[in-house]
């Protein structure tokens, strides 16, 4: 028998539902990939049967109850996304808190400490004033040496070795074309940059 992919994913999590349906008849709590396949299986079987898309919503979100799960998993699954085929055609269904709202000191919960946070205080910062010479914008990312950026970028390069931009990881800052101004540096950690 050949399988499509799809078709091979509508069996994993069938499969995968099979195991769930399994532990809760020994009465064992649900953990999270076991319950989010019960709630697939369920939004899979209601779209084949010929149900609304509203239908399937609400099939995979009375699929499993909140004390059908072990503790944490209302907090690390806070949404379910599954791609079912209704008559219309495909479509990406998505059920929200599927086993009821996430407590707010939960497992992945975000908790803010007092006062700022430095980043990384005790490494050595450096301000460089830079000019954008290209016709173009220029984009630099946090964590580039800031040595080796666009060449249309005018600066003291020698200064710049070893530093990357004083920025969150993933941030990133922008020229304009022509634009000159100035930027804190800081240091990398660990062995600093290889000389390129």
């Amino acid at each position: 028998m050949r399988l499509t992919p799809t078709e091979e994913d509508r069996l994993r999590i069938f499969t995968a539902a099979e195991l769930a349906r399994r532990t809760l008849a020994q009465g064992f709590a649900l953990n999270a990939p076991e319950a989010i396949a019960v709630v697939c299986d369920a939004m899979h079987l209601a779209a084949r049967s010929g149900a609304t898309y509203e239908d399937v919503v609400a099939a995979g979100s009375s699929a499993v109850a909140p004390e059908q799960v072990m503790d944490g998993v209302v907090d690390i699954a806070t949404e379910i996304r599954v791609e079912v085929l209704l008559d219309e055609g495909s479509r990406l269904v998505v059920v929200r808190e599927p086993f009821g709202p996430a407590t707010a000191d939960g497992p992945g919960a975000v908790r803010f400490g007092e006062g700022d946070v430095g980043m990384v205080p005790e490494r050595a910062r450096i301000t460089l004033t830079v000019t954008n010479m290209s016709q173009r914008p220029v984009r630099i990312s946090s964590h580039l040496p800031f040595h080796e950026s666009n060449a249309k970028l005018s600066f003291d390069r020698d200064a710049a070795r070893g530093f990357r931009l004083d920025l969150p990881a993933g941030d990133s800052s922008r020229w304009a074309p022509g634009e000159t101004r100035e930027v804190g540096l800081v240091a990398f950690g660990g062995g600093g940059v290889p000389d390129a």
